[in-house]
């Protein structure tokens, strides 16, 4: 590969190098092309060639702990840019698609722990009220493994997918939710700025857990269910031990344990005294307005 910019303001400077990966992951909509060309400040937006001369890439990012090269850089693949550019000609902005869900990585223990098998998928850990998503049925802790019949295999394969994705197409999204599959049908809408979740305010400690997942819990009134759009739940009053450690605190609620839904405290007892003592349990939690699925390892599978 080739790279032609002006690094440092020094014009025409030529580099070269090879590549290391496609569709290499840095965070962004976009998968990048990863090479060891020297690219250095001045060189974004040079093209970077093969060596049959076809531009194939613009130089964009690096890598760097010091400000100068070090190795890495990344280029936005050519293809890519010239989807902008067709946008830009055509419409005069850029426009991107989205179904209104904030969503995390699937964890090995969290794909065991719910029979999907392997890590894949994008976790729903929000599901914004009157998106296109809510709309379609997608609830917070549903896994989404197809966008328009395309697998994904990790979080970051479906903002990519439905960013590229005309808004107002109706499209498919299959999920993963209770151990089996849904159909759901969306329609995709158009990019716009997201919203910050709000934090919850620290409470009381409570009183101590008796369970070997070291969680106590209290109901969740009927009025804050209603505020927070949820059916059920509870409040975690202490957690010690396995679920402290799992990264559970005091103030966040349970809405499901496993395949079943939680609708009280009273429930939430025996629902975890039943679990398998022997083996990590997932537990999915809401924390302001994201839920994360929370596996948590029981204090008798500590020494296995």
């Amino acid at each position: 590969m080739i790279a032609i910019g002006s690094p440092f303001g020094l014009e025409n400077t030529v580099t070269a190098g090879i590549v290391s990966a496609k569709g290499r992951d840095t965070g962004e909509y976009l998968p990048f092309i990863q090479t060891d060309v020297a690219v250095n400040p001045g060189n974004s937006g040079g093209p970077l060639l093969n060596m049959r001369g076809e531009v194939i890439g613009v130089n964009s990012q690096i890598y760097s702990r010091s400000g100068g090269y070090m190795g890495i850089s990344f280029s936005i693949p050519i293809d890519e840019a010239m989807r902008v550019v067709d946008q830009l000609r055509a419409n005069g902005k850029v426009t991107r698609g989205r179904i209104a869900v904030a969503i995390g990585e699937v964890s090995k223990e969290a794909a065991e722990s719910l029979g999907l098998g392997r890590p894949r998928g994008a976790l729903v850990g929000a599901v914004e009220p009157g998106g296109p998503a809510e709309k379609a049925g997608v609830e917070a802790g549903d896994i989404i493994l197809k966008f328009s019949g395309r697998d994904i295999d990790k979080a970051s394969d479906l903002p990519r997918l439905v960013g590229d994705t005309k808004p107002g197409t109706k499209t498919t999204l299959q999920v993963w939710r209770k151990g089996s599959t849904r159909e759901l049908n969306i329609t995709v809408a158009e990019m716009e700025a997201e919203k910050a979740a709000k934090a919850p305010e620290p409470r009381p400690r409570g009183e101590q857990a008796s369970n070997a997942f070291g969680l106590a819990v209290n109901d969740l009134p009927e009025a804050r269910q209603k505020e927070l759009k949820i059916r059920g739940g509870v409040e975690v009053d202490n957690a010690d031990g396995p679920a402290a450690r799992a990264g559970i605190r005091q103030g966040d609620l349970i809405l499901r344990v496993g395949d079943v839904d939680i609708a009280s405290a009273k429930q939430f007892d025996p629902v975890v005294k039943a679990l398998d003592k022997t083996k990590p349990a997932a537990f999915f939690v809401r924390r302001g307005e994201s839920t994360q699925v929370v596996v948590v390892r029981p204090a008798a599978a500590k020494a296995q």
